[in-house]
C-alpha cells in the first residue's frame, strides 16, 4: 500500500506538470499575442497615413497648377 506521502508527491508532481505546461503555452500565446498586435498597429498606421494622403489630396486644390489642355488651344500645335 503507498504511503500518503507518496501520493501526495504524485499529485504534487502531476500539478506541476500541468502547470509547466500551461505557462509554456501562456509564454508561446503572450509571444503570438505581441506579434499579431504589432501587425495591427502597422495596419493602423498605414490607414492613417493614406487617409491623411487622401485627405490632403482631396481637400486642398490650392497645391495643384491648372494646366490648360493643348487641345483647347484652337487646334493649333507646335513642333
Amino acid at each position: 500500500m503507498p504511503s500518503v506521502v507518496g501520493l501526495l508527491e504524485q499529485h504534487q508532481l502531476a500539478t506541476r506538470c500541468r502547470v509547466d505546461g500551461l505557462r509554456e503555452e501562456a509564454y508561446r500565446i503572450q509571444a503570438e499575442l505581441a506579434v499579431a498586435e504589432m501587425e495591427w498597429q502597422e495596419w493602423v498606421i498605414a490607414r492613417r497615413r493614406v487617409d491623411a494622403v487622401l485627405a490632403r489630396d482631396c481637400g486642398s486644390t490650392a497645391d495643384t497648377e491648372d494646366v490648360p489642355d493643348p487641345r483647347a488651344a484652337g487646334g493649333r500645335r507646335r513642333p
